[in-house]
């Protein structure tokens, strides 16, 4: 599992890098396109007339995003076969003397492209990503040339400037949506093979366990649920914490992921990644933060929470809620003022 996880990582930011280079192909013609459609434009123009000459910026535009769909779904395509397959002989290696069934290479690809990841369909994020940016763009447009900016001060201001590498454009954030987009569409197609094949073989697996990313960078979401189970049908077993889209799915760009154990079984056998190089495969994500130096867990849990953690005897479920929800520092101090104490923080 953790030689899978760092190549579906890999995976993940080439594919990030070859979609957001479509993106930057278009916007080089977009900018053309759109300092061509200002200076045609009379000095009193009205806003009929911006709206008629942005037509051709409006159609290249949902050009860039119809490549941009079929670029993520052709990955979201050609990684769903691969997660059915090492899916299947995870489980045959671990356990070799049990048939599991499999699921087909269409079948993944179908489940992929079927089901919503936070909330919608790969179609329906293209189709929103593409209008909310056309409307930044109209919006720019007629601002700027009603407030009497040049053309080439509309087109500075919608890519950026060259010294910081276009990073301060108003479109730069779509390359960020469009990163986003793409990690969570792939964690979501890598979960939806694990889900069939779980189904698949339901007769003879059993609970859930959450098996969060042993690093830094792990959101609050996943470090919380870390080695927790969840019944098949996703419900909580021993705590209250809900399961949300289930591990790869909880939240954007998700790097959890599930496994479920045979019925009857306790634990993981083998290891698990994590920045530190390979643990125990049942390590949990505050377990293993306990073992990192207080910079590290300062810069995890912020540097309150790191004394409670340290020093005032809370672990990470004690910073939430039953739903999950993160406390703040008061909550915490009014259900846990011996907890504040002992850590010396007023």
């Amino acid at each position: 599992m953790t030689r899978h996880q760092i190549d579906l990582t890999r995976y993940s930011n080439s594919e990030v890098r070859r979609i957001v280079a479509i993106l930057n192909r278009a916007d080089a013609v977009l900018m053309e396109r759109i300092a061509a459609a200002l200076d045609s434009l009379p000095a009193s123009a009205s806003l009929r007339q911006i709206e008629e000459v942005l037509q051709s910026v409006r159609t290249l535009n949902a050009e860039a995003y119809a490549a941009v769909h079929q670029g993520i779904k052709g990955a979201m395509q050609d990684l769903a076969p691969v997660e059915a397959v090492f899916i299947r002989n995870l489980y045959r290696h671990a356990v070799p003397e049990v048939d599991f069934a499999g699921i087909t290479a269409a079948q993944a690809r179908a489940a992929a492209l079927s089901r919503p990841f936070q909330g919608r369909l790969l179609k329906e994020w293209a189709a929103g990503m593409e209008s909310s940016r056309m409307l930044r763009i109209r919006d720019a447009i007629r601002i700027g040339y009603l407030s009497g900016q040049t053309t080439g001060q509309i087109v500075t201001q919608l890519r950026g400037t060259r010294a910081l590498g276009y990073a301060d454009g108003l479109l730069e954030g779509d390359r960020h949506s469009v990163e986003r987009v793409v990690r969570t569409a792939l964690s979501h197609t890598a979960q939806s093979a694990r889900e069939d094949f779980f189904d698949a073989n339901d007769d003879i697996l059993g609970n859930e366990i959450w098996i969060s990313t042993l690093d830094g960078k792990t959101s609050d979401i996943c470090r919380l649920r870390s080695g927790l189970a969840y019944t098949p049908d996703h419900k909580p077993v021993g705590h209250q914490y809900p399961y949300l889209g289930g591990p790869g799915r909880a939240h954007w760009q998700c790097r959890s992921t599930g496994l479920r154990m045979l019925k009857g079984q306790t634990k993981f056998f083998g290891t698990q990644s994590s920045q530190d190089g390979y643990v125990d495969a049942n390590l949990t994500y505050g377990s293993w933060l306990k073992s990192q130096p207080a910079s590290v867990q300062d810069d995890v849990l912020g540097p309150t929470r790191g004394k409670l953690f340290r020093a005032g005897g809370l672990d990470i479920q004690a910073f939430h809620n039953d739903k999950g929800r993160l406390l703040t520092l008061d909550q915490l101090a009014e259900r846990n003022r011996a907890a504040f104490e002992r850590a010396g923080i007023e």
